[in-house]
């Protein structure tokens, strides 16, 4: 099946949100209490999140979608960094990089990784940052595939839990 790679516009926030809210279940199902894993997609994967991330100047989004249906089956969001190590002039955070377990392993992830690093290449950036959870050993190996590097860790709350994430960086 072929997908494509597009920017979202202002009513893109409802997909983001059923994807966001898909993948993350799907990879943390077997690792997160139910009640945590349903109030942070209520919070952090809520139509309301991506509605205001694309109103913001500052965030670029893109979706995967079918090119058949339509229908999404991953995403991408390109912001400022909100991390815990050191910035230099001219970082960016891929605050987010999902796609549903169906299409990992056949290029869709190294296309919405390129197309988020020529966005950020294109916006002057000279680094690329990312949080990944520790233990998601596939997310890290495609991580150092693409040219990523430890630069740090941060503590990641969901629910009652804390969880380390790896800060991984990348030089464009």
């Amino acid at each position: 099946m072929h997908v494509n790679i597009r920017p979202c516009g202002p009513g893109a926030a409802a997909a983001l949100a059923l994807v966001g809210q898909a993948t993350f279940l799907e990879t943390y199902a077997d690792v997160l209490p139910a009640a945590d894993i349903v109030a942070h997609c209520a919070r952090e994967h809520g139509e309301a999140r991506y509605a205001a991330w694309l109103e913001q100047a500052d965030y670029r989004l893109w979706i995967a979608e079918l090119a058949a249906t339509g229908v999404g089956v991953g995403y991408a969001v390109l912001c400022l960094p909100d991390l815990p190590v050191p910035l230099e002039p001219g970082d960016l955070e891929l605050k987010r990089i999902y796609l549903l377990s169906k299409y990992q392993g056949g290029g869709v992830g190294a296309r919405m990784m390129a197309t988020a690093c020529h966005a950020a290449q294109a916006a002057g950036a000279r680094r690329i940052l990312l949080g990944v959870y520790g233990i998601n050993h596939a997310a890290i190996a495609f991580y150092t595939r693409q040219g990523f590097t430890q630069a740090g860790v941060r503590q990641f709350r969901v629910g009652a839990n804390t969880y380390d994430d790896l800060v991984l960086a990348r030089d464009l």
